[in-house]
């Protein structure tokens, strides 16, 4: 694969640090949520919170280039996504939801959608098999 765009980003201090972008567009202060012993402090972000991001956009992305091949609009969907942390046999591990609402659309029309993305999204396919990402029809 040659990349056609990479970004770069920068962390110090691990989950209780900070990250910023290579252009400063991110540049945010991480804390470790309560649930996991930490500050949860506001304002902070953690790395769950911007994977959850990042997937939710890239999948969405995905759904409206699938929907635009079959000629339907899906301009007021909406994709969030959850990332969970937890513990495993090895340590840690994470697990996604993608919650997708396509508003206009009869449920098998969108289920269908939803399983064409999954396959085209970049992050779908990076994670497919590492980790557990259900997908969920809203």
């Amino acid at each position: 694969m040659e990349a056609l765009y990479t970004a770069e980003a920068t962390a110090v201090g691990g989950r209780k640090g900070h990250v910023r972008s290579s252009d400063g567009v991110i540049d945010l202060d991480l804390a470790l949520p309560r649930s996991m012993g930490g500050s949860g402090a506001a304002g902070h972000s953690n790395p769950e919170q911007l994977f959850a991001a990042g997937y939710a956009a890239c999948f969405q992305s995905a759904l409206g280039a699938v929907a635009r091949g079959e000629g339907i609009s899906v301009d007021q969907s909406t994709v969030t996504g959850r990332v969970g942390i937890g513990r495993d046999d090895s340590g840690f591990g994470l697990q996604v939801e993608l919650v997708v609402s396509i508003p206009g659309i009869d449920r098998s029309q969108a289920e269908a959608l939803v399983t064409k993305a999954h396959e085209m999204c970049p992050y779908s396919k990076a994670t497919r098999g590492n980790i557990d990402v259900t997908l969920t029809v809203a």
